[in-house]
């Protein structure tokens, strides 16, 4: 008969955080396997060392390469397969041999471990079992003393491996974090944890629970000094409070776009920036969106007193609060990036910094569920006359459809405007053909999501409100019925020569 696999976790480094199981199944083994670079020496096998018989036979698995470059063909990947291949053969002979193997593995065994690829390769064929132990990351957090994930907090554990880019953009989505595989990677992680804006908060684990463990501010480690088994940490906000400030220091806006809808639509950027807050100001309906957090002040307002709303946020962060106002779509169309602005070109303002963060603003969204309505020329315009006269709109659509482009109509009525999409259908017929397709987009990314093609002549207003959106098709706009039988409208991106 076969022979029994153990994946045994270590833990952290401690030979006393080994688990009774992991003690047991070394116990039972007769043969020991471990990994090690090529000096010889296995972290793995010196945690488990006085557990290890003389009568056990041991396995090291020695790396071909680790940091170093290789003639292999394959190159270092090729070298690696080749390994594990190799070496998962050489515990395959002594498991057929009906000899029990524990492979030894520090952490857990699942987690970022060596033992893994042993495992993806033997456990089909032979009795496994996979016993877990304490991962770098739960040790990093108890010798930090600080809780890393509270409540409805998320925690992302990321490799230090990925691309700077990546590192950057999930550092600043996430409420906590971390980083693992630094050795090398430091620099570029450090990096990403200042362009999240989660530096100050970031703290440094190096061999937690083993010799030579050392804590301290991420931004005071030099990078010379960091080896592999380190760890960045990117504790739990929650009671964190605000940043501590110098007196009399000036905060921040932000102007964060939230997309047409839900969480889905939100970028990291934003999700970071909206986490970063010390306080959030908006209009309720889009605050909503947000989730709270413990110690965020939240001000909500009604959706008309955008220029009061802007003042409000800038007077918070000449306190030296960090505040984010929330607005929908994208804050540059027909939002509250504007009005932020306007109100901090005042003299009283001048200091306090500004940053206005990209959201999917309705019309992309819009198109996106329709096809490609918007793959040619647009023009975007809104049809409220609450800051501009109808006079104005009605010039800029006969314009707009006089030059052939797709129109994206913004804010086509409400409860107090019901006559405005009346009215641009028939300016827009003065121009285009009566089956040019109108794309009704309602609460795009919403629960009461709908969206319908219909022919201009036949567009109604009564259908139309404050959550819709109408995309207008120009001369070259068509209509396709898919073989599921779905519609779809594109507008060309070659237009037809005169």
């Amino acid at each position: 008969m076969s022979g029994k696999l153990y994946g045994v976790g270590l833990g952290p480094g401690d030979p006393s955080l080994m688990t009774v199981r992991a003690v047991e199944a070394i116990a039972e083994a007769d043969v020991i396997a471990y990994h090690s670079a090529r000096h010889g020496r296995s972290i793995a096998r010196s945690i488990a060392a006085k557990h290890i018989r003389a009568d056990h036979v041991e396995e090291p698995l020695v790396y071909p390469v680790t940091t170093e470059t290789t003639d292999h063909p394959g190159g270092y990947q090729g070298a690696i397969d080749d390994f594990y291949a190799e070496a998962s053969a050489r515990l395959a002979a002594h498991l057929d041999a009906g000899r029990t193997v524990a492979v030894l593995a520090e952490g857990d065994p699942l987690f970022y471990g060596s033992y893994m690829h042993m495992h993806k390769r033997l456990a089909d064929r032979y009795d496994t079992e996979v016993i877990p132990g304490v991962t770098s990351v739960s040790a990093a957090a108890a010798r930090l003393g600080t809780p890393l994930a509270e409540g409805e907090e998320v925690l992302t554990i990321l490799p230090g491996t990925l691309p700077e880019e990546e590192l950057t953009a999930r550092l600043a989505a996430t409420d906590a974090a971390v980083v693992m595989k630094l050795g090398r990677t430091f620099p570029k992680v450090r990096r990403a944890m200042e362009r999240a804006g989660r530096l100050e908060a970031a703290r440094y684990v190096e061999r937690a629970t083993m010799a030579g463990e050392r804590l301290a501010e991420l931004a005071d480690v030099e990078a010379g000094s960091v080896p592999y088994f380190a760890v960045a940490v990117l504790p739990s906000q929650v009671d964190a409070g605000p940043a501590a400030r110098e007196p009399g220091s000036v905060g921040e806006v932000v102007v964060v776009g939230t997309g047409p809808a839900g969480p889905l639509w939100l970028t990291p950027e934003s999700r970071g920036a909206l986490a970063a807050a010390d306080d959030l100001v908006g209009y309720t309906t889009y605050l909503d969106r947000v989730p709270a957090r413990t110690g965020q002040r939240r001000h909500g307002s009604d959706n008309r007193v955008e220029a009061e709303r802007a003042e409000f946020a800038l007077q918070l962060a000449l306190q030296g609060r960090r505040v984010a106002v929330v607005s929908g779509g994208d804050p540059g169309v027909f939002a509250m990036a504007t009005a932020v602005l306007e109100a901090a070109s005042a003299q009283e303002y001048t200091d306090v910094p500004v940053r206005v963060l990209p959201g999917v603003t309705a019309a992309n969204a819009a198109a996106a569920r329709a096809g490609a309505p918007l793959g040619h020329d647009y023009a975007a315009v809104s049809l409220s006359d609450r800051l501009k006269p109808w006079e104005v709109i009605a010039g800029r659509l006969r314009a707009a459809a006089g030059a052939d482009l797709v129109l994206a109509l913004y804010n086509p009525g409400s409860r107090s405007r019901t006559w405005q999409v009346g009215k641009a259908r028939e300016l827009l017929l003065e121009h285009r053909a009566p089956d040019t397709p109108v794309v009704v987009a309602r609460d795009v990314g919403g629960a009461g999501e709908r969206v319908r093609i219909v022919r201009l002549a036949d567009l109604d207003p009564a259908e139309v409100d404050m959550r819709t959106i109408l995309l207008v098709g120009s001369s070259q706009s068509r209509v396709v019925r898919r073989g599921d039988g779905e519609e779809v409208v594109w507008t060309p991106r070659r237009y037809p020569e005169a």
